[in-house]
């Protein structure tokens, strides 16, 4: 884990943008070339690892806190509690459950590093965001709306920047969610991606060439949280096929399912179902062991599940009797090239025309602290020196 660090204000502004399932190399594939504008007046990664798994909850708290989803707490984008009862099994958390309970999140993200501080931030639909984390929200914030309007979201971000110095935001994030969308519908490489990906590139363009305008030393980081690839109907396997007794909870996340053992099961009763899924998978899937599970770092705790079973695409395990028209599908293996997602960040804190290899994206949080001058308040799993070679500060 990376060392605290002291604080040192750099009166820098960062503007972080998240594009939902914008594929590493989706700047070429679908042609965004204000974003190849961006990147050759800036840095780029040839791409960024998730945190495993990739899927949008768990990468976008690890982008925001530079930890891992075992010590952040988001595991997936849907799991179970075994420390929390509830209804004879298990609580449950599903996508933007911290606004109604933020002690879900274990971690404090950067917006509320950034308040800690003394500065202002605000958010516009980051994932999480309106969760009253430590008793304590961004100070410009709204609450998620799917269908939001894309260019209301420019426009905001640009009047927070105007704002006076004193009720100025020092951070803004911004989440689009157009090309996860597109990708899962019409999947990574159709001409639907393509035209989705091309009008976030001319908002993230416009966005760009709007705050260049401005009298600020201001950072725009453009990110994703994970990438996308191409699913097959025909690979995909029914969960209710694997018969897993009811003495389990199962969490079905596509490329995952988390398997949790009800209250008086035994050890040796999760063994036998580990052994008889195994038995069972005919290499259709895997069950995962101990140094599996470690590699992914998704040991087994209270909302990891007591057995993990992974598959690779185009495969993804569903239920019977639900529609299953999406054609791309994400939250696999994270170090699956398809799984790549993007960086790219221009402005003062960052040099120009700087090609980096690929990364984790747990090293977002501690550069961009960096750039704002700011300290961690705790260990975190991100390392600021891998980034150290692209900026300027």
């Amino acid at each position: 884990m990376m060392p605290l660090c002291v604080s040192a204000d750099t009166g820098q502004h960062v503007v972080l943008i998240s594009l939902d399932g914008f594929r590493h190399d989706y700047i070429e594939r679908h042609n965004a070339k204000h974003l190849n504008r961006i990147a050759q007046e800036g840095v780029r990664a040839s791409s960024m690892t998730p945190v495993y798994p990739a899927n949008t909850f768990p990468n976008h708290l690890s982008l925001m806190t530079g930890l891992l989803p075992v010590h952040h707490g988001i595991v997936n984008n849907r799991f179970y509690d075994k420390t929390r009862p509830a209804n004879e099994g298990y609580a449950q958390y599903k996508m933007g459950y911290g606004a109604m309970d933020s002690t879900w999140i274990t971690a404090t993200p950067l917006w509320n590093l950034v308040e800690f501080h003394g500065m202002k931030a605000a958010t516009f639909f980051w994932p999480e965001s309106d969760a009253r984390i430590s008793g304590a929200l961004p100070t410009y914030h709204y609450h998620y709306a799917k269908y939001a309007d894309y260019q209301q979201r420019i426009d905001q971000i640009i009047q927070w920047l105007r704002l006076p110095e004193v009720a100025r935001p020092r951070f803004i994030a911004g989440y689009f969610s157009l090309t996860d969308t597109v990708g899962h519908d019409e999947g990574p490489l159709s001409n639907e991606t393509r035209a989705a990906v091309q009008k976030v590139d001319e908002l993230i363009g416009q966005l760009y060439d709007r705050l260049q305008a401005l009298d600020l030393p201001i950072n725009l980081v453009v990110v994703s949280d994970h990438g996308m690839t191409s699913v097959d109907a025909n690979s995909f396997i029914n969960v209710e096929s694997l018969a897993i007794p009811d003495t389990f909870l199962v969490e079905n996340e596509g490329a995952q399912l988390h398997l949790y053992a009800k209250a008086g099961v035994s050890e040796s009763a999760i063994e036998q179902e580990y052994q008889r899924l195994k038995m069972v998978s005919q290499g259709r899937y895997d069950v995962l062991d101990g140094p599996q599970r470690a590699l992914r770092k998704m040991q087994v705790d209270s909302r990891t599940g007591d057995l993990l079973v992974e598959i690779a695409p185009p495969a993804r395990f569903v239920y019977s009797g639900k529609s299953h028209s999406s054609k791309g599908g994400h939250g696999y293996l994270n170090t699956l090239a398809d799984m790549g997602a993007t960086f790219v960040a221009s402005g003062p804190a960052f040099k120009r025309g700087t090609e980096l290899p690929t990364f984790s994206n747990l090293e977002i949080y501690p550069a961009l602290a960096r750039v704002l001058g700011i300290a961690p308040v705790s260990q975190i799993d991100g390392k600021v020196e891998v980034l150290e070679a692209a900026l300027t500060l």
